[in-house]
């Protein structure tokens, strides 16, 4: 008899928390200064300017795609130019670093952010290789060529967007030289690092990203790779060396061009000196 009511309560308590640990699971912050606001997927699904979204090229499932989705700028409003950067982070410890341009420029010409939802009745499919889709959230672009967006601000699993700093002013560790020219290839290696890397590595404890090892820290990448070497794990990691558990993806000529490339271990070079 106690073996049944006990079994019976613990249904009776499923049923009633199911739904609610559900909801709360599938909600997205938004955060700029003091303002916060908490959307659950529900919520997004039902605004008025939610709309069905065609992606032709969608970066993540690497073919076309099309979602329900609401205009990242009308979401955030104003408070996106009050602010150099958009934190954009992911629930499995990817931190995107968009510059706030980007989405703001959306509304005169450029690439056009959305907040893709993932409908819990009509769940997406799994992404190539893994276990789970992109959703509940996912940051994607219409025409993202307009202001060339690259592969690592497609930002999946997306938890919560944060008004911060510009990277190098919020981190000082990750500026190069001021004596450098303007056009030396170290700034332009430093743009690249922070388009491309600073997502998931962090560089003397700067950054936010947890998926991929500090490479400043305790001893600088370019102390242990050769040039050679570095050119081969970012183009494709699998060549130089593999585990179980590796996450980082190749970066092609197309998301990352040759001159970015070596501009990026000019940078990291650089850095060594620092």
């Amino acid at each position: 008899m106690l073996t049944r009511i006990a079994l019976s309560v613990l249904l009776i308590a499923c049923a009633l928390g199911r739904e609610p640990a559900f909801a709360a699971d599938r909600a997205l912050t938004v955060s700029f200064g003091e303002a916060k606001t908490t959307f659950t997927a529900a919520e997004l699904l039902a605004r008025a300017d939610a709309e069905t979204l065609a992606i032709p090229a969608d970066v993540s499932y690497r073919r076309a795609m099309t979602y329900r989705a609401v205009p990242l700028l009308a979401l955030i409003g104003d408070a996106a130019r009050a602010f150099d950067t958009l934190e954009a982070r992911a629930s499995d410890g990817f931190v995107s670093q968009l510059p706030a341009k980007l989405v703001t420029e959306g509304a005169s010409g450029g690439a056009v952010a959305w907040i893709a939802v993932e409908d819990p009745t009509a769940p997406w499919p799994n992404l190539p290789g893994r276990d789970a889709s992109a959703g509940p959230f996912y940051l994607v672009w219409q025409h993202p060529e307009r202001s060339n967006i690259g592969s690592e601000q497609w930002p999946f699993a997306l938890a919560a967007l944060t008004g911060v700093e510009d990277p190098v002013h919020r981190w000082p560790q990750l500026a190069v030289d001021p004596a450098l020219p303007s056009d030396a290839a170290e700034r332009r290696g430093q743009a690249a690092f922070i388009k491309t890397c600073l997502a998931c590595h962090r560089l003397k404890g700067a950054g936010e990203g947890d998926i991929g090892p500090d490479l400043g820290q305790p001893m600088n990448v370019t102390r242990y790779m050769t040039p050679a070497g570095l050119r081969a794990l970012i183009r494709d990691p699998k060549s130089v060396r593999t585990w179980p558990q590796q996450q980082m993806p190749g970066f092609d000529a197309k998301n990352l061009p040759d001159a970015d490339l070596e501009a990026l271990i000019a940078f990291l070079t650089h850095m060594a000196t620092r």
